[in-house]
């Protein structure tokens, strides 16, 4: 079941499946792939985790915030790691990383049972092959949620500033 159509795919209004999350919510537990391995969010380092989900690597703006998000890690330690999702497959993720050289993110595959999608309301419906949304999540050590954006233009980047503020106050805790 799907909720709200206050994201936008060039104007027109989509619905996301699964349930909207929020700031102070338990992060949601998934099985996903890196590579092909399947992993759940137990298996993400228990430090601050910034996850960015985008509808596939090989557009733009999906470049960009994967690229931006790499290069920012760069200054944020040891204490933080950042997670991709799309529903690319492993291995157009791996060509992605290769070419764009992404060494400080992690890509993960959310084809294996779109469980990612569901469980954080980021897989938008009504499109004619499965897509996530573009959002970003800051989730704390506890795994309790910390920063929540739903892009409400799909082709818009997300506001980096501010997830970024959330992470940087979190290291300063």
């Amino acid at each position: 079941m799907g909720f709200g159509t206050d994201i936008r795919f060039k104007g027109r209004a989509m619905a996301l499946a699964g349930k909207r999350i929020k700031v102070g919510m338990d992060a949601p537990d998934f099985r996903c792939l890196v590579g092909l391995e399947l992993i759940s969010l137990a298996d993400t380092p228990s430090g601050i985790r910034i996850f960015s989900s985008v509808p596939s690597l090989d557009t733009p703006v999906c470049r960009l915030q994967t690229i931006r998000l790499n290069k920012e890690l760069e200054s944020l330690g040891q204490w933080v790691s950042c997670y991709t999702f799309s529903l690319d497959l492993p291995f157009a993720q791996q060509r992605f990383c290769d070419s764009e050289q992404i060494t400080n993110l992690t890509v993960v595959s959310d084809a294996y049972d779109r469980s990612f999608g569901a469980n954080y309301g980021t897989l938008l419906e009504g499109l004619p092959v499965p897509l996530l949304t573009r959002a970003l999540f800051v989730l704390d050590k506890g795994n309790i949620l910390r920063h929540v954006e739903y892009v409400a233009e799909l082709t818009n980047e997300p506001d980096y500033d501010n997830a970024l503020r959330v992470v940087r106050q979190l290291l300063d805790q």
